[in-house]
């Protein structure tokens, strides 16, 4: 009762592509690698060299929306 076996596991693949379908199941095991080697990535970079904690005030400064001059009728 506590492994599953081979039979088990082809019920349960069956399920999953009846309720998501091929396409989506692809699409997911693209999405969750592409997701892991950014993490990766992310990680090996974080090692390297510490992250800068401060802001550049030209950035945010230049962030900010325009406003528009208000047009009255």
């Amino acid at each position: 009762m506590g492994t599953w076996s081979i039979g088990h596991w082809i019920v349960v693949a069956i399920v999953l592509l009846l309720l998501f379908g091929t396409n989506r199941l692809r699409n997911l095991g693209s999405d969750l690698a592409a997701g892991l080697k950014g993490f990766k990535q992310g990680m090996a970079d974080g090692n390297a060299e510490p992250a800068k904690l401060e802001a550049d005030p030209k950035q945010t400064a230049s962030a900010e929306p325009k406003k528009e001059p208000s047009r009255e009728a």
